[in-house]
């Protein structure tokens, strides 16, 4: 199958996008992961874009387009894959269609949906520990046993510039703006399906592959 994953910053897709492509074979395609790896290797590309991820803007249509036309010309794609975080504008869609277009188009798009208000709190409250293990806590939902201090190794514990309010609200308005226009674009395309992202992860995992019909 052939997917594309959509919905706010704080919906949870990067991982149903794991828990989904792991069911049903096929690789899952995160532009993030695409977007740090070009960051951390220092491409012209990467350093492009991470002008923009700091700033919590969308990164320019010219260099997402190319990182994804690439990592889709790789041979894992041949029988499907899953799409998180691209396409993020109805542009983007577009040349999507295009790149597409010699194989076969999309079988499907799912919306996770989630408010506003509960996006902020899901982002807001995720504190990261320094050190290299990177683990993740969060000040209501998985807080951990001694304030600013993670549990694991001991480092200490920060919010991200990226997950500050100011930084969600911004995000959201950017999402309202550029990327919510795909839920028609897909939806006059008969692709869309709508699943409820709240709740227990794996409660939105069921509700998703039920929605594929797997």
């Amino acid at each position: 199958m052939r997917i594309v994953l959509v919905g706010p910053p704080g919906a949870g897709k990067g991982t149903q996008a794991q828990f989904i492509a792991t069911r049903l074979s096929v690789p899952k395609i995160s532009t993030g992961d695409i977007f740090r790896a070009n960051v951390s290797s220092g491409t012209p590309l990467g350093l492009e874009a991470k002008k923009y991820m700091d700033a919590g803007d969308l990164v320019p249509d010219k260099v997402t387009i190319a990182m994804v036309r690439d990592r889709l010309a790789q041979p894992d794609t041949e029988s499907g894959f899953l799409l998180d975080g691209f396409p993020r504008t109805v542009t983007q869609a577009a040349e999507l269609d295009e790149m597409l277009e010699p194989t076969g188009g999309l079988d499907v798009v799912i919306e996770l949906d989630v408010d506003d208000t509960e996006v902020i709190h899901r982002i807001s409250g995720r504190r990261v520990c320094r050190n290299d293990s990177g683990h993740v806590f969060h000040v209501d939902y998985n807080p951990s046993s001694r304030e600013g201090v993670c549990d694991v190794c001991g480092g200490e514990l920060y919010q991200r510039d990226d997950d500050s309010e100011a930084t969600v609200r911004h995000r959201l308005e950017v999402y309202a703006e550029q990327t919510a226009p795909l839920v028609d674009y897909y939806k006059e395309r008969g692709l869309l399906v709508e699943v409820a992202a709240t709740g227990p992860v794996e409660s939105v995992t069921e509700r998703a592959l039920a929605a594929l019909g797997v």
